[in-house]
């Protein structure tokens, strides 16, 4: 059945549709990851987001239940080169094309997503509707107009738990074998701006004990567990929109660690008195080169964001400790004084390189006191 891509701009791509039918519309992306697709398509922070795969060969692994990042599928829409038609793996349980019908999630094949992404790039991310059925594509271009635009959107809201739970789930020792669980050991707790369960499991792995609660959840509740550190997480749209929780993070400053990733990242940032801007198309994917500054080591970093902490943020005696090396974009903060640290990017991959992983132990380091 015919599929339709059409961007704000009037720009319209045709090919074929697959999964849900109908129509929806969102913030036109892309991810350069060459796998992966799975927990692309169930990270919360693409919630709103159409998300075009630059590798052409999407779907020959199907899909299992073990590589979810959340419950359910959050991208608005999924444009691919080439859909498999086969499923070649053994821990496969269903195929891709299913998978999103079951969700009720748009999908286009046959389009020439080297031409879409570089259309992106050269005019910025932008709205889009894609359509799976018979559309008038003109009605699409103004359906995408029309779309609410992500600069000012608070969508953590949508994303966020409904209510505190702990987590215990620890990472398969085939990806990840040094496993130190400790029932009883530091409370860490973790703000769900839209959390990926890969970050959980990189916690737990290190003897944390974590409990996660919603983004309003306020300060003095937090404090009053005792907690040894607390953890940022990442999520979707505008950070600075998200005024709640950057007042609740200037509350927790100076009162136990702090650890930021993505969405957090920023919101610390802002707590800091920094400042946040829209990127002109992002980054996302899991070959970003980021310099540490502490160090001088290069790590090839997993990404995934539109929102960037402008070079000009004062941050209240921080300081950066990372920047990407593709356009020199912040991409980590300290503040030694508060015990206070953040990255732009994913440590916990998934799907992505593992070069930062030690950015956790660095976390724990902070909250054992050590």
């Amino acid at each position: 059945m015919r599929g339709v891509l059409a961007l704000e701009d009037g720009k319209v791509f045709t090919g074929t549709g697959w999964g849900a039918e109908g129509v929806s519309v969102g913030e036109l992306v892309f991810n350069t990851s060459m796998t992966g697709y799975q927990e692309v398509l169930t990270d919360p922070s693409y919630h709103r987001q159409i998300v075009t795969m630059t590798t052409p060969h999407i779907g020959n692994t199907g899909i299992n239940y073990e590589d979810e990042e959340a419950g359910q599928i959050w991208v608005a829409g999924f444009v691919v080169r080439a859909l498999s038609p086969r499923v070649s793996s053994w821990r496969s349980r269903g195929d891709l094309d299913s998978y999103l019908k079951e969700q009720g999630k748009i999908g286009l094949a046959e389009i020439w997503t080297r031409a879409l992404v570089r259309h992106i790039r050269e005019k910025g991310v932008m709205r889009a509707a894609i359509a799976h059925g018979d559309f008038d594509p003109q009605a699409l271009i103004e359906m995408a107009q029309q779309a609410p635009d992500m600069s000012g959107a608070n969508l953590v809201d949508e994303v966020t738990c409904p209510e505190a739970y702990n987590w215990t789930e620890q990472s398969d020792p085939a990806w990840y074998r040094d496993h130190r669980y400790d029932p009883n050991g530091p409370l860490i707790i973790a703000y769900d701006t839209g959390i990926k369960r890969n970050i959980l499991r990189m916690l737990t792995d290190r003897g944390l004990r974590v409990r996660v609660v919603p983004a309003q959840t306020p300060a003095d509740e937090v404090l009053a567990q005792n907690p040894a550190g607390v953890f940022l997480s990442n999520g979707p749209g505008d950070p600075a929109a998200v005024t709640y929780l950057i007042e609740t993070v200037q509350n927790l400053l100076g009162k136990t660690p702090i650890f930021g990733i993505c969405l957090g990242h920023q919101i610390l940032a802002l707590a800091l008195g920094g400042k946040t801007e829209k990127m002109r198309f992002g980054h996302r994917g899991g070959n970003q080169p980021v310099k540490n500054l502490l160090t001088g080591k290069v790590e090839i970093s997993a990404h995934n964001h539109g929102f960037a902490v402008t070079k000009d943020s004062e941050l209240q005696g921080g300081e950066v400790t990372h920047i990407n090396l593709n356009d020199q974009t912040i991409e980590g903060i300290r503040n030694e004084k508060l015990g206070a640290f953040s990255v732009q990017y994913h440590p916990e991959a998934s799907p992505g390189p593992h070069d930062s992983l030690y950015l956790f132990d660095e976390f724990v380091k902070r909250v054992r006191n050590v």
